[in-house]
């Protein structure tokens, strides 16, 4: 088996179905379908079950998927070990991050590693989805949570309270609603942690009186939402500073506090082109003057 036909194992075990893996793999799906077909042909063996659910993998696929593992690792040690080295202060950066954090922060910082490094190319992805730098998905994760592996780097980038906000158009119609209570108000509410909750809070105060009017799986579409006066919301202080927004009950915050984190594999920060964005980054988030 060489490393391309373990890329097309591992990638049709993973997402289970030909279109799926051909996303993945950056290929139509037949080519996918004809590789594995000819993989097959070649071992002697039925890797896998064609079932309406997808492709399932038999006892003898589990076996190689298990080898293309290993065989997926070295070429993954071997790509990070080569990246690592390279002094240049050139070639392309990928960063994943959100799309609020992009916007607000990512970006400007991108435009002064462009003028001191013109030569260095970044490919900017803003997802709410945790990637996985283990596997090379990306070179910096900037995100929410702290992973836990010893393999990386992390650096915290900030760490906000979380506030209730609404718009001024909002409070003109509705009012400040009586502190502890939401009887009677509109609520916009971050769809992950909303349908994740039994019984869901603002502010650690709960929502159960409320309506909810909208719920969004992206921070910038929360953060349009509470601006265009649909409801109150719960987003990081430092972000409805900057969106103009009108705080309500500013004695209260979540009990937890917003924490971005910066996160990079250890084999790569030394590596000239990263590092050159790291910095930047850094002083894109500790603000002005610093």
């Amino acid at each position: 088996m060489n490393w391309d036909d373990a890329r097309m194992l591992l990638a049709l075990s993973r997402e289970q179905t030909l279109r799926r893996a051909a996303r993945v793999l950056r290929v139509d799906q037949a080519t996918v379908g004809r590789r594995v077909a000819a993989l097959e042909a070649d071992l002697g063996s039925t890797l896998f079950l064609r079932t309406p659910a997808g492709y399932q993998l038999t006892a003898i696929g589990e076996v190689a998927v298990e080898m293309a593992q290993k065989m997926e690792q070295a070429a993954l040690e071997l790509a990070r070990r080569t990246r690592g080295a390279d002094n240049e202060e050139a070639g392309e950066v990928r960063i994943a991050t959100t799309d609020s954090l992009a916007l607000e922060f990512v970006i400007p910082a991108l435009r002064q590693v462009h003028e001191t490094h013109p030569e260095v190319r970044v490919v900017l992805s803003g997802s709410s989805e945790i990637v996985n730098l283990s596997q090379r998905e990306t070179d910096i994760a900037i995100r929410n949570q702290r992973p836990d592996s010893p393999d990386l780097v992390l650096r915290k980038l900030a760490s906000w309270q979380m506030g209730l906000f609404a718009s001024a158009d909002y409070l003109a119609r509705r009012g400040v609603p009586e502190e502890g209570s939401f009887a009677g108000h509109d609520l916009v509410v971050y769809e992950p942690y909303w349908r994740d909750r039994a019984e869901p809070t603002l502010v650690d105060v709960p929502m159960g009186e409320g309506r909810v009017v909208m719920a969004a799986n992206a921070s910038m579409m929360l953060r349009r939402g509470i601006a265009e006066g649909l409801g109150l919301g719960e987003i990081p202080v430092e972000l409805g500073q900057r969106d103009g927004l009108r705080r309500v009950w500013p004695q209260r915050t979540r009990s937890q506090p917003y924490e971005v984190w910066m996160v990079t594999h250890q084999d790569l920060r030394h590596t000239a082109r990263v590092r050159a964005v790291i910095d930047q980054l850094v002083r894109a988030f500790a603000g002005p003057g610093e």
